[in-house]
């Protein structure tokens, strides 16, 4: 792997992820802020779940709710919450409202020669919130999540 994803526990609330990108940061924030785009990459395959349906409205005060559907699951399961702070290519900072211990997850872009490195910042309402995303298998699923945004950036940098 080129580009690994680090996943780190900075605390006993503030889980990080960060990632560098072979691509411009305005392409990486397009991918993190285009539904159709989201749909292509945000769920990572070997977790079985599919896009039911991608709303997104990036931008300040703008709100989001992703639907999945997975075979073992009778109801769909949805995931939504508003963005805080939208600053194009910069910074998207959003809550994670299906639950009342949701995160509030920062992601931040930094360009530097053509590449673009992300880094997400969730901090939950406490120690067992976040111990419990981990145990989910929420953060998991990094690695394989961006691999696959890996795949969609080369193809937007070669159009």
């Amino acid at each position: 792997m080129s580009n690994p994803t680090t996943i780190d526990r900075k605390s006993d609330t503030e889980l990080v992820i960060t990632r560098t990108f072979d691509a411009p940061a305005r392409l990486v924030f397009e991918a993190w802020s285009k539904p159709e785009l989201l749909q292509c990459w945000w769920t990572p395959k070997s977790f079985g779940i599919t896009f039911v349906s991608c709303e997104a409205d990036v931008r300040t005060g703008g709100t989001y709710r992703f639907v999945f559907s997975h075979p073992d699951f009778e109801q769909p399961m949805a995931f939504f919450g508003k963005y805080i702070e939208v600053i194009p290519g910069t910074r998207i900072v959003w809550t994670n409202e299906e639950g009342p211990d949701g995160a509030l997850s920062t992601l931040t872009f930094e360009e530097s020669g053509g590449r673009t490195l992300l880094v997400l910042h969730e901090r939950y309402p406490s120690k067992q919130a976040l111990d419990e995303a981990i145990a989910s298998g929420s953060s998991s699923g990094a690695p394989e999540q961006f691999e696959s945004l890996d795949e969609l950036l080369a193809t937007l940098v070669t159009s």
